[in-house]
């Protein structure tokens, strides 16, 4: 019972002294230029409400093979993977902060000694346990946890980040392996019609109503199609290498995956952007920012605190005795308190300067904060308007590529009546041929600038539907580090 006590007294006596002060700024998030509306508000394309769909790129596409891609993604991209794991890292910074609030020194000894003086022996054993505790009497300690705890919610904030940047870049790449295999099908159909148009620059040469000249002409037309067929088909074969990657895996056929050819993802007649106020919420950068700039509000306490004085409170219980039988008696025992008291005095104007230099990365990371703020809403308008005249270019290259296939079908009609020279009709192909790839690349890049836009709102990190990141975690990965070190053990669950 007397143990019992004196150690309820010295717990006692630290939690008053606990809890007294908190030095340092209380962070609150800082105003940010923001504008209420978005500059192409007026567009019938764009809705300001509702915000972004969670899973955008299915209620903007309905492919069900990009959707598998992105499902697959989520569960086997290395770099998702280790945004985790920064995730999983914080969490134990925090532990640890936590767990410099309690007692820091432990301390179990013990000992035995003999003397022997004119003839008698003297024996003394003892067996004590020792704790010391720093007071947070200034509330280092707690911002310690406070700073820690936005460095948390920061990791937090990357991962998403990290997810965004993930969906959008499978999304986009899926998009241009689409758009690359519809360019391979429109250089394809132009060999096959420049072909047939050099068939019949050679009927016309050996009816002698031409010269060489045509077939010449035809041949090189019909060449340098055939040469961008190797181009395209390199080009497709990079894009789905980068696929592969972005699933974690290596290099390899992805037939298996993207299945047979199908056409490019057409994009939605309107799509929903939420306002600009959104952006604080919705962009895991700004996210993260803030919390940055949480947490190094919460340094500036724990420098302050370094300018007065630390209080540690501590006791030792024990017994001791001159016959090691007699050590657990009642009558053997002993205790005792202590304080310590400690100023670094004479270090006050390294101190007070690392003050004014934990404000400085404060007052630095603010302006970050801001800049990210304006940064998201240069995103978003310059996606925005790439998006809504792509769809502009669209129309007119639909309108070009019908007039340019019209002009190749007369064109070779009249060439073979006599009507015209074989010039007209290597003119009206070879434009036609970039119509048609024009035409292509552009309803490619209409739904390629559409993810841009979803991208730059930060659509898409909903999908963990509020599941701590380290959940996310293959089980395999966990079962790895649990068979590495114990300490894991019951962690990762």
């Amino acid at each position: 019972m007397p143990h019992a006590r004196v150690a309820g007294a010295l717990l006692g006596c630290t939690i008053m002294l606990c809890g007294c002060t908190l030095l340092g700024p209380d962070f609150s998030r800082p105003p940010a230029p923001l504008e209420s509306e978005w500059l192409d508000t007026g567009n019938p394309r764009l809705s300001t409400q509702p915000t972004v769909d969670t899973k955008w790129w299915q209620a903007a596409y309905g492919d069900p093979v990009l959707d598998q891609l992105v499902a697959d993604a989520l569960q086997e991209n290395l770099s998702l993977r280790s945004a985790g794991l920064r995730v999983l890292q914080s969490q134990q910074q925090l532990a640890i902060a936590v767990g410099n609030q309690y007692p820091q020194q432990q301390q179990i000894a013990g000992g035995a000694s003999k003397q022997r003086e004119d003839g008698d022996i003297f024996k003394d054993y003892n067996v004590g346990f020792n704790l010391s505790w720093e007071v947070d009497f200034w509330g280092s300690f707690r911002r310690q946890v406070e700073s820690a705890s936005a460095e948390l919610d920061a990791s937090v904030a990357e991962f998403d980040g990290a997810l965004v940047s993930l969906v959008s870049q499978v999304a986009q790449t899926y998009i241009l392996i689409r758009t690359n295999q519809s360019r391979l099908d429109v250089a394809r159909r132009n060999v096959s019609l420049q072909e047939e148009s050099l068939r019949i620059a050679r009927a016309k040469l050996d009816a002698g109503d031409v010269s060489e000249l045509d077939v010449d002409q035809a041949e090189s037309l019909l060449n340098n199609t055939r040469a961008s067929v190797p181009a395209l088909q390199s080009t497709l074969q990079q894009l789905k290498n980068t696929l592969a990657i972005l699933l974690g895996k290596p290099p390899q056929d992805l037939t298996y995956l993207l299945g047979q050819k199908r056409s490019i993802p057409l994009a939605p007649a309107r799509i929903a952007l939420g306002m600009p106020q959104d952006l604080i919420r919705q962009r895991p950068d700004i996210r993260a920012a803030e919390r940055r700039m949480a947490s190094q509000s919460a340094q500036i306490g724990v420098a302050e605190a370094e300018l007065y004085p630390s209080l540690s409170i501590g006791g030792s219980i024990g017994t001791d005795a001159a016959d090691s039988s007699d050590l657990f008696n009642n009558s053997s025992e002993s205790w005792s308190l202590f304080a310590a008291f400690q100023w670094n005095i004479f270090n006050y104007g390294r101190l007070k300067s690392n003050v004014r230099l934990q404000d400085a990365r404060f007052q630095q990371l603010l302006v970050d904060y801001q800049n990210t703020v304006l940064q998201a809403q240069g995103d978003v308008e310059n996606a925005i308007v790439a998006y809504l005249k792509s769809y502009e270019q669209l129309a007119a290259y639909r309108a070009a590529a019908s007039a340019s296939q019209r002009s190749v079908d007369t064109s070779t009609s009249q060439y073979q009546n006599g009507l015209i020279p074989f010039n007209t009709v290597i003119s009206t192909l070879r434009s036609d041929a970039q119509q048609q790839d024009l035409l292509v690349s552009t309803q490619g890049d209409v739904a390629a600038k559409l993810v841009q836009v979803y991208r730059a709102l930060g659509g898409g990190w909903e999908i963990r539907e509020g599941r701590d990141p380290v959940e996310l975690l293959p089980a395999q990965m966990k079962e790895e580090m649990e068979a590495r070190t114990g300490a894991w053990d019951g962690q990762l669950e």
